[in-house]
């Protein structure tokens, strides 16, 4: 079992919001939108993805890695490793 599964039906209803924020977009861009009132929208997304990607994380770290951390050894180890990789990755994006 995975940490966020107790909270997928939350997950997956914050992604469907971001699917439906993200076809409007493709609709503005059909459409010939102002420029900035596009980019408005893409911040949007882009923040609720964020937001999606931080619940994620936050429930990575409570769960996955804390219990490997209980484990210790090369289990906690990766663990770890893997979560900083996961918090660099979304640093840069």
């Amino acid at each position: 079992m995975h940490g966020y599964t107790s909270n997928k039906d939350a997950y997956l209803k914050r992604l469907r919001r971001i699917e439906g924020q993200v076809r409007g977009l493709q609709r503005m861009v059909d459409n010939d939108d102002y420029c900035i009132d596009v980019l408005t929208q893409i911040s949007a997304a882009t923040k609720a993805l964020q937001a999606v990607s931080l619940g994620l994380l936050d429930e990575h770290l409570k769960h996955c890695v804390a219990q490997a951390a209980a484990e210790g050894g090369e289990v906690a180890e990766e663990k770890i490793r893997e979560a900083s990789e996961a918090i660099g990755r979304l640093v840069r994006s």
